[in-house]
């Protein structure tokens, strides 16, 4: 691919790249006297066997590849390491060739809301890498996999897992929404198991930012099973309906292991969602059913706002929302004497692999496009999830024993010997249950249209 195609996300990846090696004019002597920081760096141009894994695709950047989490339209998700942190990190793989302009803005968008949001629902983007062919979304690693692969695997959710997830995304899109940002892909497969009872919201690839909360839309984007009839009917929309929509459509789906509205077609699927006729099954509690029914409404002006729907009925029992994370998680605070605990921590830690506190200033600007920034982010992270969470249930139908990498597909079946011992989380037997295949229709994963 010609070297003028190199950047499709602007020349701040330039400036990043440019910047990396820059630094390794000052990285000389021996492999001894330098800091774990020149030595990646180092190896990254130098070294023989790093250069070969990089030409065979096995490594970029400050990450190594260690094998395949699931494939979509554009994109392939990879299992990586960090070279320094030796942490795990979900690496989504975009190969330049198959994007066109309006892909190209979509991956814009992708990146620009992730880098903007923090929030412990909400899958985290640590870096971006740009390659001559392809650009690497380096984000947070959700050991538990898919919550459509749980769901599809085991079983409907019991009513209090089901609250328990239902009010983290909740969370998840009341924060978005608070930021003007519309996600417009809620579905199960974009929900991850992050930890025991702990779910977080992913791929912002049809998420758009907004003026105005109330501005028309006219895209159709998303899955089809998820959409909202407004969608169906060629109209303008407005964005934070169809997000409720899709929430409703999601509830009934842990609640059931079922989707409100099937059929073998994308036309016939339309025929059913515009008739906006479901059937709840007996053992949804009335609490559940009303809430449904609230959030499927075919009129988006009489669907409720996240306020509203926080405060149903249903969700008395359930926890309380978190609460989004402070600004220092995505970057460190101007003055150390402002600095928390944690992120004192992290800065000292970098220090001693050789990342000064001016290289992360430097790196502030860039964002997701600077090394030393996104290192501090992934430390960071680590520091604010403690991998020994306190109360872990022993109930195997539990979503708790779910969330294990030892449950789905796309996770792998084997730690690598890479991995860091604090990170890793312990298996749990999986709970037995007869596999629930969601009824037949048109399956959401395999829907995405623009």
């Amino acid at each position: 691919m010609p070297a003028a195609r190199a950047s499709f996300l602007g020349d701040d990846l330039n400036v990043a790249n440019s910047s990396s090696a820059r630094s390794l004019v000052s990285v000389g002597g021996d492999d001894e006297e330098r800091t774990p920081y020149e030595r990646v760096l180092y190896g990254l141009h130098h070294d023989q066997r790093w250069l070969k894994e990089v030409t065979l695709g096995r490594r970029v950047g400050f990450y190594r590849f260690r094998g395949e989490l699931g494939q979509g339209n554009f994109s392939t998700v990879r299992l990586a390491f960090h070279q320094l942190t030796r942490d795990k990190v979900a690496v989504k793989v975009i190969e330049k060739a198959k994007l066109d302009q309006k892909t190209q803005r979509m991956l814009a968008r992708e990146i620009s809301n992730m880098d903007a949001v923090a929030h412990p629902n909400i899958i985290r983007l640590f870096e971006v890498v740009e390659t001559l062919s392809r650009i690497h979304l380096v984000m947070e690693f959700a050991p538990g996999g898919e919550l459509f692969n749980r769901v599809t695997a085991e079983g409907r959710l019991p009513e209090n897992d089901s609250a328990k997830v239902f009010t983290q995304v909740l969370a998840a899109i009341t924060y978005l929404h608070s930021l003007s940002i519309i996600h417009r892909d809620i579905k199960a497969e974009n929900v991850f198991l992050a930890g025991p009872g702990h779910v977080k919201l992913g791929d912002f690839g049809f998420s758009t930012r907004v003026n105005d909360l109330q501005q028309q839309l006219s895209t159709f984007c998303g899955s089809p099973p998820y959409a909202a009839p407004e969608l169906y009917k060629d109209e303008s929309y407005v964005g934070p309906a169809v997000d409720i929509w899709a929430l409703g459509v999601l509830l009934f789906f842990i609640l059931t292991a079922d989707m409100p509205f099937k059929a073998n077609t994308v036309a016939g699927l339309k025929r059913h969602i515009l008739a906006g006729s479901f059937i709840l099954p007996e053992h949804v509690s009335p609490a559940a059913s009303d809430l449904i029914t609230r959030l499927l409404v075919q009129d988006p002006t009489e669907r409720p706002g996240t306020a509203t729907i926080a405060g149903h009925t249903w969700l008395a029992t359930a926890p309380t929302q978190p609460t989004p994370l402070p600004a220092y998680v995505l970057a460190p605070t101007s003055s150390t004497e402002d600095a928390s605990t944690l992120e004192a921590e992290a800065v000292s830690t970098l220090q001693t692999w050789g990342i000064s506190w001016d290289a992360l200033e430097d790196g502030t600007p860039l964002g997701a496009r600077s090394p030393a920034l996104a290192t501090y982010r992934i430390l960071l992270h680590r520091l604010m999830n403690p991998p020994n969470t306190p109360g872990r249930s022993s109930n195997n139908n539990s979503l708790e024993a779910a969330t294990t990498t030892s449950i789905t597909t796309s996770s792998p079946s084997t730690p690598s010997k890479h991995s860091s011992s604090k990170r890793r989380l312990p298996r749990l037997p999986k709970n037995g249950q007869a596999s629930n295949a969601v009824s037949g229709g048109v399956k959401s994963r395999a829907c995405n249209i623009v």
